[in-house]
């Protein structure tokens, strides 16, 4: 990860909305912001909204999804923008 994250200037990854999708799930709504700093190509140019759906259990998140395309995702969930 590290490697990864040096490869950009300024990296930001900002949550814009929590959901409580039910008492098992969140999705987290999320942007990313920065420039590669070989290629100077700024993150918003390219798919930068994307979600985070956390499964939790006893206060313990227990699974992770990752989704780029924000759109697929919400999609995947059955919910709309």
């Amino acid at each position: 990860m590290r490697y990864y994250l040096s490869s950009w200037e300024e990296f930001r990854l900002v949550a814009d909305e929590y959901r409580e999708l039910d008492a098992e799930r969140v999705l987290v709504l999320d942007h990313l912001s920065g420039r590669g700093k070989a290629s100077g190509l700024e993150i918003g140019e390219m798919r930068a909204a994307g979600a985070w759906l956390f499964h939790i259990r006893d206060d313990n998140v227990t699974r992770m999804v990752r989704y780029f395309d924000r759109a697929r995702g919400l999609a995947d969930l059955g919910l709309s923008k």
